[in-house]
């Protein structure tokens, strides 16, 4: 089970087909879905939870508390976005784009893909450019 929440006026358009896009994401990479939830958020909300929770006096974009159990993910996903809306501008993309990357990139670290040194990243961002051209609600 997929839920999106808001924590701002925030509303996710496309909710279901999203939904069903992740979870597919998440079967092709052999997991399984269990409850998964997005949390949208501004910057001050997810820059508590960073200096709460990870110890990072730092603005991010997203922060993913990782709860899956064997092959099956679960797990809250929280999203800035202010960040994701300034980001797309930095990174000349839509909104929409840049939202769908983080949103992605989330499930991406669950299934097992980290970010931290060059190839990693390379590898991240190689399989959120693969979910991404895969969407077929845009």
């Amino acid at each position: 089970m997929i839920d999106f929440f808001s924590e701002t006026e925030f509303n996710l358009q496309n909710s279901k087909e999203v939904a069903s896009w992740i979870s597919a994401i998440i079967l092709n990479e052999n997991f399984e879905e269990g409850e998964l939830s997005y949390i949208f958020c501004d910057d001050a909300y997810l820059h508590k939870l960073n200096v709460e929770f990870l110890k990072h006096d730092t603005l991010t974009d997203i922060i993913s508390f990782d709860n899956s159990l064997g092959n099956q993910i679960n797990g809250d996903i929280f999203i800035s976005v202010e960040r994701v809306k300034e980001n797309a501008s930095s990174f000349n993309t839509t909104f929409k784009n840049e939202l769908h990357r983080v949103i992605i990139h989330g499930v991406l670290h669950y299934c097992g893909y980290n970010d931290k040194t060059k190839k990693e990243a390379d590898i991240m961002r190689t399989k959120e450019d693969a979910a991404l051209s895969v969407r077929k609600f845009l």
